[in-house]
Parts: structure tokens; sequence; C-alpha cells
């Protein structure tokens, strides 16, 4: 099961390394977000932005947060792969040598998630060269980096399980845009959930992606940072996990 499992999660991670489009469409459209929605409130004056975000650097407030829902994209591309390998007969082929479908779920899971570690350094340098400017000491980014590796995992397992039972590749896909547009407006990672009305609020404040946003947001501003966030993430991760292996496992379909 483990040079099974192992052997799987190289192929996913190999896949994206071959493939620049992909490679670049990764690293380009976090980027994207921060260059040109974190400059949209360039000429704000700073008191301003510090009334609406507590900084006079939105991009320091937006990096966290686009790092955050970067890992709900992830997810996403992740169960497009699964109908891609259905469709050109590899799914067919794994299942039936011992592999369970089980191992398969986990080693897409994971090299999903792994996919989405690759933004990280790429995120921070652009932040650097904005002008971000970080004090985090090793425990701070440890965690900061479990958090997205907790949400990458979670988001990944959640779409995996829209995908295992279905053969149709369209499907997946409207399921995943109708599931990402609300998780990721219904959080704190592009505005304060304070200026939310309380409907709003109330998806917020048990979105993963607003648990991670403020977790990081409170390393990168050097404000309070509530470690039980990590541990809501943490259950996140590991309940879209069980429910991702138990559906795959029990439902995964080739055609």
């Amino acid at each position: 099961m483990r040079s099974q499992f192992f052997g799987l999660y190289v192929r996913e991670i190999l896949r994206t390394f071959r493939n620049p489009f992909v490679l670049l469409m990764t690293i380009v459209q976090p980027f994207m977000w921060l260059a040109f929605f974190g400059s949209s409130f360039g000429n704000v004056p700073k008191q301003t932005l510090e009334s609406l975000f507590g900084t006079g650097d939105y991009i320091k407030f937006l990096l966290p947060g686009v790092l955050s829902t970067s890992m709900l994209s992830i997810g996403m591309f992740g169960a497009m792969s699964t109908i891609q390998d259905k469709r050109f007969g590899f799914m067919k082929r794994i299942l039936i040598t011992p592999t369970s479908k089980g191992v398969i779920f986990l080693a897409k899971a994971f090299g999903s998630a792994t996919r989405g570690m690759v933004q990280i350094p790429v995120m921070v340098a652009a932040a650097l060269a904005f002008g971000v400017r970080f004090a985090l000491t090793p425990i701070e980014w440890g965690a900061w980096v479990a958090a997205l590796l907790c949400l990458a995992l979670g988001f990944s397992s959640l779409f995996l399980a829209v995908t295992a039972p279905s053969t149709d590749w369209q499907t997946p896909g409207v399921v995943a845009n109708f599931i990402t547009m609300p998780l990721m407006f219904a959080s704190t990672s592009l505005f304060p959930s304070r200026q939310f009305p309380s409907w709003m609020q109330a998806i917020s404040s048990a979105n993963p992606i607003t648990f991670s946003a403020l977790l990081g947001r409170g390393f990168v501003l050097g404000t309070a940072v509530d470690w039980a966030y990590l541990g809501y993430l943490a259950a996140f991760a590991g309940a879209m996990l069980l429910l991702g292996f138990a559906v795959s496992a029990r439902w995964l379909k080739v055609e």
C-alpha cells in the first residue's frame, strides 16, 4: 500500500512540473490577485486603510487571504485531474491492479495539496517586491505553512469526494464553482467580516478560509494570534480526508 501510494503521489507531482503551462498558471494566478486587486487601493489614504483593514498597506492585509483562497482553487484543479484520468483510461488501468480506491484518493489529495505549497514562496517573494516586510519567527512560519497545508488537504479532499462518483467532466466543475465563490467572498480573505451583513458573518464564522486568513494575517501584521485556528484547520483537514476516503472507497467510478 505504501509503495502504491508513493508511486501515484509522485506521478501527481511530476504531472505538474512536466507541464510548464499548468505550473505557470499555478504560480501566476495568485500573483495576479496580489498585483491587481491589492493595488486597487493604492491611492486610498493610509488613515482610511488603517480604519478599514487595521494596516495602511492593503497588500499586507491581502496576502494571507490570497494564499488561503489559492488553496481552494488548488483543490478544484485536483478534482478535475481525476476526471481527466477517467476520460483517458488511466483510472481504469490503475483499478485493475491491486491498488485500492482509497489509496488513489489519498495520493491525489496529497499531490494536490503539495502543488498548492509551491505558491507560498512565490507569493512571499511577490509581497517582498511590493514592499511587504516580514518579522515572523520560525515557529510562526511553520504554523502558517501548516495551516495552508491543512486548508489545501481539506478542500482537495472535498472536491475529490464530489468528483469520485461522477463520470461527467462538466458536473464537478459546476459544483466546484458553486462552492468556490460563496466560500471565497464569505470569508475574511479580501475584507474584514465586520463589514458583512449578518448572514454573511454567519457563514464567515464557520468558513475555514476565514480561520486560515486570520491566522496568517496575525503573523504578517504582528497582531494577536488565536492558535486555536490551527486546530480548527487540522480538524477540517482530518474530517474532509475521512469523508473523501470513505466516498472514494465506496463510490469511485470509472465509467
